[in-house]
């Protein structure tokens, strides 16, 4: 592995919360390209990550969706460049075709400024005989792609990856999820051995750990978390579902008439029904999970980028493998089991500064998730649909947090309590506060049928 000595490297770590990019004193044409694309001064995420990657060092860098990390690895890898050798120098893996080719287009907005750049993209559904043929002639000087298609053009011995100083294995737990751990082990294999690695991922699973200790040498570990995860120019509602969840989310898209609404589903199957049920229902809808076919899918995206599509129902992988502008509504019609993907999700609207709203529809089966949500700094709206205007609602906990009313407590009641000191049996307390319930149940129910027979009775004397 290759590492630089670099002087005073704790000093060079350290967070400025006033740092500009001129500070790093990146090359004329990465500045140029900074001033075009609109970036100002990093982000948190790339005033930590940067340093460290243009020392040498080997990086794991634990950062979500949105945090800036893209231009974090590539900032460093163009600074690094050296233009002048026709060879492969930096390889990018992600575990999707669609984050594959967004990190494509982020990097040839480099090459506008400088034309000596080579960038190119190998991903799954395209001509790999042709890509071969091209690399018989030229090497790109950075190579991304997804890990089975570089994995394939390096075993056709098209892609000569042993000159790269770089590598890049991006969204990391997702690969592991999505299986490809094993191509991007076996590409890490192919380098010489002056390579700096780095790794990125929302999260670091243990079973990503043997990946991590067997290629990478004494990385620096930065783990970023926002401090706002919904951002101030987003809403976020949470809305009772009452056990309709399609019907739910039907009545509010047709209430809000959103600009472009990603809804979120946490199964591909869940997707297709609820596609269905909403194009059943008169609603233009695309669809986006990992089982579409990649030249459909390609297509799909096109469609939603030319705006035909209103609508957009998607699994996780539209959460962290595709980049879609202009969302201004996410739904969440379930709420994922690893609530890492639920801040992912949310951080599909209001980009670049727009305004956006974010919807949650929940059951009380949900309860242990919201509040482990909230335990994370997140604040939900209550709001409800009615007449088709969305108004405010109750908070869910209204009844919690009522002080609790003196009971009198019955003989019944009092003995099992009793019970419970001497010898605590599984329950019991559940099993008294039940007792109490019900005997105050009779009791209101007695008071109210006293209530009435009074009624009764008062009638039928003013009728004599």
């Amino acid at each position: 592995m290759l590492h630089a000595n670099i002087p005073n490297l704790s000093a060079f770590f350290c967070y400025n919360q006033h740092m500009n990019f001129q500070d790093f004193k990146f090359k004329d044409f990465i500045n140029q390209t900074l001033e075009a694309v609109k970036f100002d001064k990093p982000t948190p995420t790339q005033e930590k990550l940067i340093p460290p990657i243009l020392a040498g060092r080997d990086l794991i860098g634990e950062a979500v969706t949105g945090s800036g990390k893209t231009h974090a690895f590539l900032l460093s890898i163009m600074q690094k460049l050296d233009v002048s050798k026709n060879e492969v120098q930096a390889v990018i893996v992600a575990p999707s075709r669609e984050l594959a080719t967004q990190i494509f287009k982020a990097a040839q907005e480099f090459v506008k400024f400088n034309e000596a750049i080579t960038v190119s993209n190998f991903v799954g559904g395209t001509d790999k005989a042709r890509q071969i043929e091209k690399l018989q002639h030229s090497q790109p000087q950075i190579a991304i792609g997804t890990p089975g298609r570089v994995l394939d053009l390096i075993h056709s011995q098209a892609l000569n990856v042993h000159t790269a100083r770089t590598f890049v294995v991006d969204e990391a737990d997702m690969t592991l999820d999505m299986g490809f751990l094993k191509d991007v082990d076996n590409i890490a294999s192919s380098f010489g051995k002056k390579l700096q690695m780095l790794v990125f991922s929302a999260t670091i699973p243990q079973k990503l750990q043997p990946f991590l200790k067997k290629y990478l040498n004494n990385p620096v570990q930065e783990q970023i978390r926002s401090q706002v995860l919904v951002p101030e120019n987003i809403e976020n509602w949470l809305i009772s579902a009452n056990h309709r969840k399609n019907e739910t989310t039907l009545n509010l898209l047709q209430t809000l008439n959103p600009y472009l609404a990603l809804v979120f589903v946490n199964t591909k199957a869940q997707a297709d029904k609820l596609q269905a049920f909403l194009q059943e229902s008169g609603l233009k809808v695309a669809k986006i999970h990992g089982d579409i076919e990649p030249r459909e899918r390609k297509r799909t995206m096109e469609r939603i980028n030319k705006l035909e599509y209103q609508y957009v129902v998607a699994t996780d992988l539209a959460a962290r493998g595709i980049d879609i502008e202009g969302v201004s509504h996410v739904i969440n019609v379930e709420i994922p089991s690893d609530l890492t993907f639920f801040i992912h999700r949310i951080g599909r609207a209001g980009r670049a500064g727009l305004s956006g709203i974010t919807i949650t529809l929940y059951e009380p089966s949900d309860q242990d998730k919201l509040q482990e949500l909230e335990k994370m700094g997140l604040k939900f709206l209550p709001k409800a649909v009615k007449n088709g205007e969305i108004v405010d609602s109750y908070d869910r906990d209204r009844r919690g947090k009522r002080k609790p009313g003196k009971q009198e407590m019955s003989s019944t009641a009092r003995g099992m309590m009793a019970k419970g000191k001497k010898h605590v049996k599984p329950g019991y307390k559940r099993a008294v506060k039940w007792v109490m319930a019900e005997e105050n149940k009779k009791k209101r129910r007695a008071e109210q049928n006293k209530k009435a027979r009074t009624k009764r009775n008062a009638r039928r004397d003013s009728n004599k």
